[in-house]
């Protein structure tokens, strides 16, 4: 007698995952993401080792900050398209609890894959992005790090 793992009910064909799960096909929205970031954070990294050792990147899903709504510029921390904030550094510091915070840079998943109609451009904006807030963090011109930078 032959035993299947999957049956083949009413003739819909077989039942189960098309892709094994361990398959890179297979991750989530978040995670693809999240490896993303760090694809286009691994050139600045290698570049600065030393000034950004004391800095981690995040990923938030929305800018949780409070910004006013007649806000016309804003701060040289928060990097954004128009009013919406894409990325931010926040600096060392202490927390609510008195201990102390490293420094980090956090980036909005949402808002940026809004602006980004495929994984190219995803990545296009990343890097300007990471980019943008590494030079505010290590305090340089964007166009040190990145001759062609233009956002």
């Amino acid at each position: 007698m032959h035993t299947q793992s999957f049956r083949n009910r009413h003739g819909r064909g077989l039942r189960g995952p098309l892709l094994p799960v361990d398959t890179p096909r297979h991750r989530t929205r978040s995670e693809s993401f999240d490896m993303a970031v760090l694809e286009a954070y691994a050139p600045l990294q290698n570049t600065y080792p030393d000034e950004l050792a004391g800095l981690d990147v995040a990923v938030d899903t929305i800018p949780r900050m409070r910004l006013r709504a007649d806000m016309t510029v804003l701060p040289d921390d928060i990097v954004a398209d128009g009013p919406v904030p894409l990325g931010r550094v926040i600096n060392a510091g202490v927390d609510s609890a008195g201990r102390p915070t490293r420094a980090r840079i956090v980036l909005f998943r949402m808002p940026i894959e809004a602006r980004s109609e495929d994984a190219h451009t995803r990545q296009d904006l990343l890097v300007a992005v990471l980019t943008a807030l590494v030079a505010n963090y290590l305090n340089l011109d964007p166009r040190e790090i990145d001759p062609r930078f233009d956002m």
